[in-house]
């Protein structure tokens, strides 16, 4: 699978043998001590992915339920009248499935998947970006595409990319695609990251986005096991990016939103769609019953008054 699609998360090899992740995770370990295959957070990819990029096809294939979850909370950010611009990519595609029930707006895209998504959609403004075809990811990408972005200003854009880390922010394998996605960012008051869990920790050579840039990460729930992802998460958090935690693919309600955090050492509270709040790192014991317990205090002192 791997060889076939370029990468694969850990959750599509467990279903595809019908095992547990922990027994994938401890088989992956192995090929790579062998130099069969790199591991990444939340997958593995061949060896020397680092400048490695996946083509449209095998992109596709790959984490499509957290894709999909993560496009229905990105929809929700979008309201009616907006100007928006949508970067390339299988998840931004997901994206502009869902836009296209927004009336009165305005979309700006590179992406020949984003408009053909989008092609039908009566209430929605299709604008393209000239340039030259990319036909890997079906990208309008060179000079023409970044030129015809020149004095343009919508509300935000939505990116994915190949890799996302804390310490460079957004990142692709490719130099031309590197280059409009920031030619699409400088468009936008607001920039918003849609990358799954596999692509947390992950850096590729060209960035995109620099960390301070992002308004906004929409990303899915890391498993239980993956520290490294959580403790990235955390990170950009601690930076000042908003982190929004999609659900499953399968609950309903709403999406979590975790705001701009201004202590390291505080948690990151995640809540879950149709769930109460839950965090990524917990909260010291009998915090919540101090507040409280205060709060009483406090009214009752007044009552006294």
């Amino acid at each position: 699978m791997v060889r076939a699609n370029g990468a694969v998360s850990l959750r599509e090899l467990a279903r595809v043998v019908q095992t547990s992740e922990v027994t994938v995770r401890r088989d992956v370990r192995a090929l790579e001590a062998e130099g069969l295959l790199d591991r990444r957070h939340g997958g593995a990819v061949l060896p020397g992915g680092f400048t490695r990029e996946s083509g449209f096809p095998q992109k596709s294939h790959l984490a499509t339920a957290e894709k999909t979850a993560i496009a229905d909370v990105a929809a929700g950010l979008v309201e009616e009248g907006e100007a928006v611009v949508v970067g390339a990519g299988t998840t931004t595609q997901e994206l502009a499935r869902r836009l296209a029930r927004v009336p009165g707006l305005t979309v700006v895209t590179n992406s020949l998947l984003v408009a053909q998504a989008l092609a039908h959609a009566n209430r929605v403004e299709v604008v393209m970006t000239g340039g030259t075809l990319r036909g890997s990811n079906y990208a309008l990408v060179g000079s023409g595409a970044e030129q015809s972005l020149q004095g343009l200003r919508v509300s935000r854009a939505f990116l994915s990319g190949s890799g996302l880390t804390a310490e460079r922010g957004l990142s692709t394998s490719n130099m031309l695609s590197a280059s409009v996605d920031r030619a699409l960012v400088q468009a936008a008051a607001e920039v918003v990251v849609l990358a799954d869990h596999t692509k947390l920790g992950t850096d590729t050579m060209f960035q995109t986005v620099p960390t301070d840039v992002m308004t906004r990460l929409v990303t899915d729930e890391p498993p239980p096991h993956d520290d490294r992802a959580g403790t990235e998460l955390q990170a950009l958090a601690d930076q000042g990016v908003q982190i929004t935690v999609a659900g499953s693919a399968v609950t309903s309600g709403g999406d979590g939103v975790v705001g701009r955090r201004p202590r390291r050492e505080s948690p990151l509270p995640v809540q879950r769609r149709g769930g109460p709040t839950a965090q990524l790192r917990s909260a010291p014991a009998g915090l919540l019953e101090q507040q409280q317990a205060g709060e009483r205090a406090r009214v009752a002192d007044m009552r006294r008054r």
